[in-house]
């Protein structure tokens, strides 16, 4: 290796030493290729469950083994981070990825081999995959270039969730943290409340905020300006022409995995707020965003595979960042644990409420007032 070559090498490195720990994230979507293998070589049927497993047991345990990394990156070195395209081609490799697993899937559904318990779990293994798959469309999608924000929209397509990709920049990013946000949880509502009130919610958003932007530009509905109909149009594609080549069998084992992407999306969303409000000003408005209205959480693991999703603190507060340059802040409040163990809290009412209830109470100084109750 030439000298120069490792002086930009080792100035890289220097600049954020888990650099190369991102590419971890593309073995999330890689569980969706694995499984016929990993059952054939150790003859483990359990091995169709490997999303749920990987995600719900692994990361949760190594997560605790591991424990936690508060570093910052360097003020001096946020330009060259961030203008640093390594980061933006760890985001883009999640996608082949996770469509030729897919794929596989499909044809592995449309077969006669396997049991249809195998074939639930290689359901939930592929939702969890479009879960995270969501969240790589997210970072995507907060980028103003416009190969990313096409690349977020086909990232959604696995999970048919394209009016997030609306909803979430236009609509949640404005009304975080405040009880018009159906994407923020409100204090004592329970994961299972919140889910189907944030789905029909962000729908409903989405649809309203799409309409006023092309009335503003001049346009109709059916314009191709249209970006719903732009992502929903790649669902369709996709879903059709996994249909014309494994038949419409396939079709049950298709929504349930997009189910499961959603809930797991929407279960981040619930995590991510829970209690937390914004003050208003004097003239009614709420303040501007800041760390203190995004639950954070430093867990080395988990925000190695969800690209930084954690130090949802500083994505609130500054959305521009790129995740290789969010920071930890002393402002927010902080999760026990990763989202991977959280997920698993939240999906239990009362074990999620005895764990983070006394937390947006400290949050706030014990002072109800203060905080987004349930209405």
């Amino acid at each position: 290796m030439s000298g120069t070559t490792m002086t930009v090498f080792e100035n890289a490195q220097a600049r954020d030493p888990k650099r190369y720990l991102w590419l971890l994230g593309s073995i999330a979507p890689a569980c969706a290729i694995v499984p016929a293998q990993l059952v054939t070589w150790t003859g483990l049927e359990l091995f169709w469950w490997i999303g749920p497993i990987f995600v719900l047991v692994v990361i949760p345990l190594v997560d605790m083994a591991v424990g936690t990394d508060g570093s910052n990156p360097r003020e001096q070195d946020y330009e060259a981070l961030s203008n640093d395209r390594y980061y933006r081609w760890c985001t883009y490799v999640f996608l082949p990825i996770q469509f030729i697993g897919l794929f596989i899937a499909g044809y592995l559904w449309a077969g006669t081999e396997l049991s249809f318990a195998d074939k639930l779990g290689l359901a939930a293994t592929l939702g969890i995959v479009s879960g995270i798959g969501i969240n790589a469309a997210h970072e995507l999608g907060h980028r103003a270039e416009h190969l990313e924000r096409w690349l977020a929209k086909i990232a959604l397509a696995q999970s048919g969730y394209g009016h997030f990709f609306v909803e979430h920049n236009r609509g949640h990013h404005v009304r975080v943290a405040t009880p018009e946000d159906p994407a923020s949880a409100r204090f004592g509502e329970s994961l299972w409340a919140f889910v189907p009130r944030s789905v029909l919610g962000g729908f409903r958003s989405s649809l309203a905020l799409e309409r006023e932007r092309l009335a503003r530009k001049g346009k109709g509905w059916f314009s191709r300006d249209n970006q719903l109909l732009q992502a929903w149009s790649i669902s369709v594609a996709l879903f059709a022409t996994m249909m014309c080549v494994f038949g419409i069998v396939i079709v049950p084992f298709l929504l349930l995995q997009a189910l499961i992407g959603i809930v797991l999306l929407e279960t981040a969303n619930y995590i991510e707020h829970y209690g937390l409000l914004r003050p208003r000003r004097a003239d009614g408005r709420y303040v501007r965003c800041s760390p203190r209205d995004s639950w954070n959480s430093d867990r080395l693991v988990t925000n190695v595979f969800l690209f930084q999703l954690q130090r949802h603190s500083d994505h609130h507060a500054n959305p521009g960042r790129r995740y290789q340059t969010l920071r930890s802040s002393d402002l927010a409040p902080q999760l026990p644990y990763g989202y991977a163990t959280m997920i698993v809290l939240a999906a239990i009412p009362p074990l999620w409420r005895a764990v983070m209830d006394h937390r947006v109470l400290a949050h706030y100084g014990g002072n109800m007032a203060l905080i987004n109750t349930k209405t």
